[in-house]
C-alpha cells in the first residue's frame, strides 16, 4: 500500500471500517475493544494511526479510551448521532426501519420551522437556490438529473433559507439520512421519485412569504412521509410475531 494510503487516508480508512464494525454491533457495547496489536495487525497499521483513529472514534461518542483501563466502546446513547459518519453506519444495518422512524420525527421537528422561517427571512441568494433546486426536481423528472440529488438539495436549500445557524448546521446529517428514506418512502408509495408539485406547493408558499402557510406544507409532505414508515414498521412487526 504506498505510503499506507497516505497517513490521513490511511486513518480515515480505519475509522470508517472501524467505526461501521461498531455500528453494525461486531464489537459489543460496554465491553473493551479489541486489543491495541490485534488491531494494528489486522489493519496493518501503526499504534501510531490507530490511535488517531481511536481518538476520532473517541470524538464520535462511540470509544472510551483511558490510560491502564484500556478502550471501552461506548453504548449507543452516547454516540452522536448528528454525526453523519455514524448515521450512515447505523443506516446499513438490518432492520434499520425503526431509525428511518426517528428521523421522520426529526425532520417533523425541523423543517416545518424551517420552511416557515425560509419564508419571512428569503434573500435573494436563497431565493435562487430554492429556485434552482425545484427547477433540478423538475429537470430529474424529465429524467435531466439525478432525483434523489435534487430532491436532498431542495430540503438543504430550505434548512440554508431559514437563517438559522442551527438548522443549517443540520445539512450533512439532513443529506446521509434522506439518501436512505427517501428511497425508502418512494418504495413504499410505488413511485421512484418525489412529487415536483408538492414541493413546489412548500415552495410557492416561501416565496410569497406566507409563514404559516410553508410550515403547514412542509408539515403534510412529511406527515405522508411518517404514516408510511408507520405502515411499513407495522407489516414487519406483523411478519416477524405471524404464528
Amino acid at each position: 500500500m504506498a505510503n499506507k494510503m497516505f497517513s490521513g487516508n490511511f486513518t480515515r480508512h480505519i475509522v470508517q471500517s472501524l467505526g461501521k464494525a461498531i455500528a453494525l454491533g461486531e464489537h459489543p457495547q460496554g465491553e473493551p475493544l479489541q486489543a491495541e496489536a490485534l488491531l494494528c495487525g489486522s489493519f496493518d497499521a501503526s499504534r501510531t494511526v490507530l490511535r488517531e483513529a481511536v481518538k476520532m472514534l473517541t470524538a464520535k461518542g462511540m470509544l472510551d479510551a483511558r490510560p491502564r483501563r484500556g478502550t471501552i466502546v461506548l453504548p449507543e446513547s452516547q454516540w452522536n448521532l448528528s454525526d453523519p459518519d455514524i448515521l450512515n453506519w447505523m443506516l446499513e444495518r438490518k432492520g434499520s426501519l425503526p431509525i428511518i422512524a426517528e428521523f421522520v420525527d426529526m425532520r417533523l421537528a425541523i423543517e416545518p420551522a424551517a420552511a416557515g422561517l425560509a419564508a419571512v427571512n428569503l434573500n435573494d441568494n436563497t431565493r435562487n437556490n430554492l429556485i434552482l433546486a425545484i427547477n433540478r426536481m423538475e429537470a430529474a423528472a424529465n429524467g435531466e438529473d439525478d432525483h434523489l440529488d435534487a430532491d436532498i438539495a431542495f430540503h438543504v436549500a430550505i434548512l440554508e433559507a431559514s437563517n438559522n445557524r442551527f438548522f443549517w448546521n443540520m445539512r450533512h446529517t439532513i443529506d446521509v439520512a434522506l439518501r436512505f428514506s427517501i428511497r425508502m418512502t418512494n418504495r413504499f408509495k410505488g413511485v421512484d421519485r418525489a412529487s415536483v408539485d408538492d414541493h413546489r406547493h412548500i415552495l410557492n408558499f416561501i416565496l410569497a412569504g406566507n409563514q404559516q402557510g410553508a410550515e403547514d406544507a412542509m408539515r403534510l409532505l412529511l406527515n405522508e412521509a411518517k404514516i408510511l414508515v408507520n405502515n411499513a414498521l407495522a407489516e414487519e412487526f406483523a411478519k416477524k410475531h405471524k404464528s
